[in-house]
């Protein structure tokens, strides 16, 4: 099953994609971090790899301790930017939080905000949500997140 891509609009429309479907387990996240270092690279990303391995690692953590049975990992880019969605069935929605300072976890999304360009939550009208990132484009991207437009055909 191909679910829409695309949840934030992006511009000009990706030249490349690369998709999977994962179980929400442990070894997911390391199977995720694979794609994203192996198809970046594919693409000519090099500068972009170790952060997009991060985001994507800290997306795929949640889903494995909050979301469903499964999450569908989407990536897209122009040649200059990297586009990703976290897809999962689970009823909850990541919240940015305060971690102290010897909390072991709940730095996550604290990451990710420090390393993508711009990122957010889209709910699915069928349940669940996507947790999408944007990387690379220089600074915080000046379209509105605007969910089920600008849809992506992915193959």
């Amino acid at each position: 099953m191909t679910l829409p891509f695309g949840t934030a609009p992006v511009n000009p429309a990706p030249v490349w994609t690369a998709e999977c479907l994962l179980p929400a387990v442990g070894a997911s996240v390391a199977e995720a971090r694979a794609l994203v270092r192996r198809e970046l690279g594919r693409w000519g990303l090099d500068e972009l790899v170790d952060d997009c391995s991060l985001i994507v690692s800290e997306l795929a953590s949640n889903v494995v301790r909050h979301g469903g049975n499964v999450f569908t990992l989407r990536l897209g880019s122009n040649g200059t930017w990297v586009y990703g969605e976290v897809f999962d069935q689970g009823e909850g929605v990541p919240n940015q939080r305060e971690a102290d300072l010897d909390s072991i976890g709940g730095r996550g999304l604290l990451i990710v905000d420090e390393l993508a360009d711009d990122w957010g939550v889209a709910g699915s009208g069928r349940g669940g949500k996507t947790v999408w990132f944007l990387a690379g484009a220089g600074c915080p991207s000046p379209l509105p997140v605007v969910p089920h437009q600008m849809r992506i055909a992915v193959g």
